[in-house]
């Protein structure tokens, strides 16, 4: 297992400066049923994940960013890339090739909102399978794929800044006896295992204390 791709708690080391437009008026869910409608006619299997699928499963958080895990490794870029320009994404790394490579995000923004776009490239087992576990959510026509509570529980753990623990324990305060614990427990012990992720087991059981 490796844990390259998933959501980091800082950008990788020698990241361009990136730029974005101004918000402009946001229509999120216009958006992400927009995003939804072409990757599907790509055949591109994906999940909302973040700050999106935190609104779903735990609380109120004011974000407009979006973060979506597509199921294909950086290279299904071009694919990816060729998607962006029909939306109308901008692309916001000088270097988007070697961008991609180094940290397995495609970062974007929405060109007549300014909204901003990370899309996550798959490379873990858990990845793939988290895709497969999604809740489908009705948005502007469109049927959305959200990370399961179970699995959002596992990349904020993973993610491990404040907010990312404050998120989880705002989703287990909600969906608490949901949530399949099990399922939970054998991804984190699994990613344990990972030279520099053993404190996971140590921060899921803080999370279920609390």
């Amino acid at each position: 297992i490796t844990v390259t791709g998933l959501p980091t708690s800082s950008p990788p080391s020698g990241s361009p400066t990136l730029s974005m437009p101004s918000p402009k008026k946001t229509d999120v869910a216009g958006l992400i049923s927009r995003i939804t409608r072409e990757l599907r006619s790509r055949r591109l299997t994906f999940m909302i994940i973040g700050g999106q699928a935190v609104l779903l499963h735990g609380r109120p958080r004011a974000t407009e960013d979006i973060d979506i895990v597509v199921g294909t490794d950086p290279s299904g870029l071009t694919n990816l890339l060729e998607a962006c320009a029909v939306l109308d994404l901008v692309v916001l790394a000088d270097d988007v090739e070697s961008f991609v490579q180094r940290s397995f995000v495609l970062p974007v923004a929405d060109e007549s909102t300014g909204i901003r776009v990370d899309f996550i490239f798959s490379s873990t087992r858990f990845e793939k399978e988290a895709i497969e576990r999604v809740e489908l959510v009705e948005l502007e026509g469109e049927s959305v794929p959200f990370a399961s509570v179970e699995d959002l529980i596992i990349l904020k753990l993973i993610a491990g800044r404040a907010v990312d623990l404050q998120d989880a324990a705002a989703v287990v305060r909600r969906k608490g006896e949901e949530i399949d614990w099990p399922y939970v427990s054998d991804w984190v012990n699994r990613f344990a295992q990972i030279e520099g992720h053993e404190h996971l087991t140590e921060r899921l059981r803080e999370l279920r204390r609390a």
